[in-house]
C-alpha cells in the first residue's frame, strides 16, 4: 500500500469511526429535546424598584408576590433578595427575586394568563423600574 493510499485509508477510517460514534447521539437529540419540554420549567424573575431605597415599596412587592404564590400551577416558589456576597460575577443591583418551579412549560404558560398573575401585574407594576426573566429547562 502506498503512502498516499494508506493516508486516504486512515482518513476515511477515522471519518467512519466518528460518524459511527456520533450517530446514536444525533438520533436521540430530537427525543431528548422533546422530553425536556415536558419536564420541570424554572422561571426566575428579578425586580428593580423605582424607589430602590424604599422599604415600603419592597414590602408591597413581597406582599404581592406572596399573594401571587397562590396561583394553582406553581409547584414551588422562593422570594429572595441579594445575598451579602461580593465577587466580580455577582449582580446585586436588583431588589427582589422571584423563583418559580413549574411541573412543565404548559403550567408556566397557564400561569402567565392566570387572573392572579394579571392582578399582581396590575397592582404592583408601578413599583418596579425593570424586570428581567430567566426561564430554563433541563439539559
Amino acid at each position: 500500500m502506498s503512502k498516499a493510499s494508506r493516508r486516504q485509508f486512515l482518513a476515511n477510517a477515522g471519518k467512519a469511526a466518528a460518524v459511527t460514534a456520533i450517530t446514536p447521539f444525533l438520533a436521540s437529540a430530537p427525543a431528548a429535546a422533546a422530553a425536556n419540554a415536558d419536564g420541570p420549567f424554572i422561571h426566575h424573575v428579578y425586580f428593580w424598584l423605582k424607589n430602590a431605597t424604599s422599604k415600603d415599596d419592597k414590602a408591597k412587592l413581597v406582599a404581592g408576590l406572596r399573594k401571587l404564590s397562590s396561583a394553582k400551577t406553581i409547584a414551588q416558589f422562593y422570594i429572595g433578595q441579594p445575598a451579602p456576597t461580593n465577587r466580580d460575577v455577582i449582580d446585586r443591583s436588583y431588589a427582589v427575586s422571584w423563583l418559580l418551579f413549574f411541573k412543565n412549560k404548559e403550567d408556566q404558560d397557564a400561569y402567565q394568563t392566570d387572573p392572579i398573575h394579571l392582578k399582581f401585574i396590575e397592582e404592583c407594576s408601578s413599583l418596579w423600574s425593570r424586570v428581567v426573566v430567566y426561564d430554563s429547562i433541563d439539559v
